[in-house]
């Protein structure tokens, strides 16, 4: 596969880690992942702003879009757009990325708490690439022959952690003004 095939899938199979994030924040519940528990630094755990509604919401829907994706791998182009799986494993390999994105923004916020940084604050980095190491760990972890084709060469790499950032970037823009979230990062 030629370097831009590989940036270009790369991005496709990322799309079930980068949704749950958005999509939490739509989902957004009442009751905090930490019940509103303090760390043992007097810290909240995490903070009002993750929440069961959002983590599973935002999970299933990384599922549900995977899965619309891997049905419409059929008909584009494989070199660029390729399957998750051909059988019935891509719904392992979804969770993992999807599960895998939540908990990586989950821990995201908890070191952010630890650092001192409350709800909503800005963490450069630590806010747009944490769930994508949790996906990529969940991933090689469970599917590891997976893990190797989408991500495992330099192009994808490269692709994924400069255009995170920026995408991370514009769709929390796009949020604030929707009114989803009160501040624009």
């Amino acid at each position: 596969m030629n370097p831009f095939a590989q940036a270009i899938a790369a991005l496709w199979l990322m799309i079930p880690a980068y949704l749950p994030n958005s999509a939490a924040v739509v989902f957004h519940g009442k009751t905090p992942i930490d019940f509103g528990k303090n760390f043992v630094d007097g810290r909240r755990i995490l903070g009002n702003g993750k929440t069961w509604r959002g983590f599973f919401g935002g999970a299933l829907s990384g599922i549900l879009a995977g899965t619309i994706q891997n049905y419409l791998s059929l008909i584009l182009p494989q070199d660029y757009f390729p399957q998750f799986s051909s059988n019935i494993y891509f719904i392992g390999i979804l969770a993992s990325l999807s599960f895998g994105a939540m908990l990586g923004d989950s821990f995201g916020s908890f070191i952010k708490r630890r650092l001192g940084i409350e709800s909503g604050g800005k963490a450069f980095l630590l806010d747009q690439l944490t769930f994508v190491f949790i996906a990529w760990l969940f991933a090689y972890i469970f599917y590891p022959s997976f893990f190797l084709f989408a991500f495992g060469n330099i192009p994808a790499i490269v692709t994924i952690l400069v255009i995170t950032p920026l995408v991370h970037r514009i769709v929390n823009i796009m949020a604030y003004k929707m009114g989803k979230k009160s501040v624009p990062w």
